[in-house]
């Protein structure tokens, strides 16, 4: 089997997989998003949640979810494949897909120590910041790399091959 495939977990086994990791006193680190032809930004992205904990778990919007916040065009990868793209990660310890708009019942599930979102996003403007500290944790804002984002990679190929 796929060792990647083995990090993509239903939200039963991510219940058992958090509560073993908070068991061992493991701090859990907690982002999400669309991920969607996944980039150097997402990777560094990745990289920085993940130092910020001894564990990093990443929410994957599911199609249906990605098409309700980005429009009808996207995904362009679907979230099967998405989900592998980011299990390959080192710094990623398991993915999990949820089907809302937002993350809310997948942070209520994993009540992470740390929840990390990007540069482009505002404690005070996030909507789930509230229950995250409600749940006992912290929100972390880390820097974007500049100039790399999806919208941006999907521009320049519309460019370079009209």
């Amino acid at each position: 089997m796929n060792v990647a495939r083995k990090k993509i977990l239903t939200w039963d086994e991510l219940a058992r997989e958090v509560s073993r990791r908070k068991r061992e006193g493991q701090r859990i680190v907690f982002t999400n998003g669309c991920f969607d032809l996944l980039h150097v930004g997402h990777a560094r992205y990745l990289q920085q949640a993940r130092a910020l904990g001894d564990c990093l778990i990443v929410g994957l919007n599911s199609d249906e979810s990605v098409r309700a916040l980005k429009g009808p065009n996207r995904p362009l990868i679907p979230a099967e494949e998405r989900a592998e793209m980011l299990a390959a990660l080192e710094c990623v310890d398991a993915v999990a897909i949820f089907p809302q708009r937002t993350p809310d019942a997948l942070i209520r599930l994993v009540a992470p120590h740390v929840h990390v979102k990007g540069g482009d996003y505002r404690k005070e403007d996030l909507p789930e910041a509230a229950l995250v500290e409600a749940l006992g944790g912290e929100v972390r804002i880390v820097p974007l790399v500049e100039g790399r984002s999806t919208s941006e990679i999907v521009l320049r190929i519309l460019e370079r091959y009209r």
